[in-house]
């Protein structure tokens, strides 16, 4: 596996979050995901991908710069800083995230994101 094949499912997953299909995000993220967002609260698959399908959050731009993927075997680690603009909750925002995800290659063959994890990005 190489950092190409990840580099396009983050573009994919990029895609999913913009469009907000949760039938994407259900095939990218892994029943067993546990992300931990900015504000440090641990959200399941399920809570996440409700968000979007409610239009709890609606996310209007994402701009990734300073992507890093590092592939070991059959996992995969993407760092990215993230520019994001949208609205949550019908509150407008606009925030600049580091985002850390881990892939993994599942028995079926395909690529899911198990952990993901975003900072806030000040000053």
């Amino acid at each position: 596996m190489d950092n190409k094949t990840i580099a396009v499912l983050e573009n994919q997953l990029k895609a999913a979050m913009l469009n907000s299909d949760a039938s994407v995000l259900d095939e990218f993220l892994a029943d067993r995901l546990i992300f931990t967002n900015h504000l440090g609260q641990v959200v399941s698959k399920e809570n996440d991908i409700e968000a979007y399908r409610s239009g709890t959050a609606k996310i209007k731009s994402i701009n990734q710069s300073e992507q890093r993927i590092r592939v070991e075997g059959d996992t995969a680690i993407v760092s990215v800083l993230s520019p994001i603009s949208g609205e949550f909750g019908g509150a407008q925002y606009t925030a600049i995230l580091r985002f850390t995800r881990v892939w993994q290659k599942g028995g079926n063959n395909k690529w899911q994101v198990i952990a993901a994890h975003s900072s806030l990005m000040t000053g």
